[in-house]
C-alpha cells in the first residue's frame, strides 16, 4: 500500500498539456498566476482561491439560462395566417409522434438530459469543494464530468436551428422568442465555461482541497 500510495503521489505531481499531451512537472506559484505549457502556451492550470466560487456562480447562471430555454418559445412562426410557438420540448415530441424515434431519442439526450446532467454534476462539484467534504464523491463526479462533456452538443443545435431558419425565411415569417436568445447566451457562457475552467482545473482544486485527506 505504501509503495502504490508513493507512485500515486509521484503521478500527481505530473501534468500532461491537454492540447499538445506534453508532460510537464507540477510546480508551485503564486496566487493569482497560471502555469502555461512550455510548447503551446496552453493554459496547465492556476493558483486561484475563488476558482472554485467563479465556477459555482457560472454553473448556477448556466441552469437558469438552460430553464428558460426550455420552457418558453423558441420562435414563433406565421405562415397563410397561421400562428405557432415552437419550443425545444415541443420539438423533441413532434420526432417522436412522427415516427423518429431514434432521432427523439439522441436530441433529447443531446440537447437536454446531457447538458442538464453536466450542469447540475458541475454545481455538486464546485459546491462540495467550497464546502470541503464528501471527498470520495467529489472524486466520483469528477470523473462522471469527465465522461459526459464530450457528448454536450447544444452549440451544434443552436447552429443547426439557424440553418433550418435560415432556409425557412422565405417561405413564412420567423419571430425569435426568449428562448432562442437564452439558449444563445447559454451557449456562449457553456463555450466559456470550458475555456475559462477546465476539468483538469477542477481537478487541481480537488486534490489542493483535500489534500490534507
Amino acid at each position: 500500500m505504501t509503495v502504490q500510495r508513493e507512485e500515486t503521489e509521484a503521478l500527481d505531481r505530473l501534468i500532461i498539456c491537454p492540447k499538445c499531451h506534453t508532460l510537464h512537472r507540477k510546480i508551485s506559484i503564486p496566487e493569482g498566476k497560471a502555469a502555461v505549457c512550455q510548447h503551446c502556451e496552453k493554459i496547465l492550470y492556476r493558483n486561484d482561491r475563488r476558482l472554485a466560487e467563479h465556477g459555482l456562480a457560472l454553473g448556477l447562471t448556466g441552469l437558469m439560462l438552460f430553464f428558460v430555454s426550455n420552457l418558453f418559445p423558441l420562435v414563433q412562426v406565421e405562415m397563410l395566417g397561421h400562428t405557432q410557438h415552437v419550443t425545444i420540448i415541443s420539438m423533441v415530441f413532434s420526432l417522436f409522434e412522427n415516427g423518429f424515434y431514434v432521432v427523439g431519442v439522441v436530441v433529447a439526450f443531446m440537447v437536454f438530459i446531457f447538458p442538464l446532467l453536466i450542469l447540475v454534476v458541475y454545481i455538486a462539484i464546485t459546491w462540495l469543494i467550497i464546502l470541503g467534504r464528501e471527498k470520495r464523491l467529489t472524486r466520483e463526479l469528477l470523473i462522471l464530468l469527465s465522461k459526459l462533456l464530450p457528448w454536450n452538443m447544444v452549440e451544434i443545435y443552436l447552429v443547426s436551428i439557424l440553418v433550418a431558419l435560415v432556409k425557412l425565411v422565405g417561405y413564412m415569417q420567423i419571430h425569435f422568442g426568449l428562448s432562442f436568445w437564452s439558449l444563445s447566451l447559454f451557449v456562449l457562457l457553456d463555450i466559456y465555461l470550458s475555456k475559462s475552467i477546465h476539468i483538469g482545473e477542477l481537478w487541481e482544486l480537488w486534490s489542493r482541497r483535500y489534500h490534507e485527506d
